[in-house]
């Protein structure tokens, strides 16, 4: 077991997100994770990365404690956290941002071995290295967004909402790069309201309503499940 989440509690103030989570993370897997807005989807990723704090439970990692590190020595142990957003540094170029998803390294020859890897899952971002960010087109900042989370060499990749706002053909493009990345040997944990797309590539899935989960069963299953055909598939 590569990730473990047990009885995980999440409050904003008074208000609990999440009340009492149970969620398993085998090495290799791709993890879907579904819900309606509200439902805890990003507060899952966001507490898995250390940047939310349980108020109850535990996150374990390789069976060590994950939940009691800051979100820089999460980076270090092996998890990278693409957001919501794709939050690039505008300002600076793709090979600076990219650049930056290192920080936590100090392999120098491993750093270029991962550029490398993510110019040939991206080439479009290899032709615009000293471009600035800010001025990429939207799906070319969310290949940079992950591309960044590749930097650090991660066991596991968190995603939330990688197809945002992206046309149909790009979305297409990052999903089958998303299985790529998994068939290199990294874990994905996938939040998508494009429950379709992330079913399609996903092993397990997870549904998330109002901050339990009520239901979890292969892609497989999930995607023939009448109640999930009907709440995020369109109803066929």
């Amino acid at each position: 077991m590569l990730l473990k989440i047990e009885n995980l509690h999440v409050k904003y103030g008074n208000i609990e997100a999440l009340h009492g989570i149970n969620l398993d993370v085998n090495e290799g897997e791709i993890i879907s994770i579904l819900g309606a807005n509200g439902a805890g989807k990003s507060t899952t990723l966001l507490t898995i990365s250390g940047l939310l704090r349980p108020s109850e439970g535990s996150i374990l990692f390789n069976g060590d404690a994950l939940h009691k590190l800051k979100a820089h020595q999460i980076v270090a142990a092996g998890i990278a956290h693409i957001p919501e957003g794709r939050r690039v540094f505008s300002t600076l170029t793709v090979q600076e941002n990219l650049r930056l998803g290192a920080f936590t390294s100090a392999d120098q020859q491993q750093i270029q071995k991962n550029q490398e890897w993510i110019y040939e899952l991206f080439p479009i971002l290899e032709e615009r290295r000293n471009q600035l960010a800010g001025t990429l087109s939207g799906g070319e900042q969310q290949m940079l967004a992950i591309g960044r989370g590749l930097m650090s060499s991660p066991k596991i990749l968190l995603l939330d909402e990688p197809s945002l706002g992206l046309a149909p053909i790009l979305v297409k493009t990052i999903f089958q790069t998303l299985k790529q990345i998994n068939q290199a040997g990294v874990t994905l944990v996938l939040v998508e309201q494009n429950a379709r797309m992330a079913l399609k590539i996903a092993h397990r899935g997870y549904v998330l309503e109002v901050g339990n989960i009520v239901l979890q069963d292969t892609a497989q299953a999930l995607l023939a499940n009448q109640d999930v055909q009907n709440a995020y598939l369109g109803g066929a």
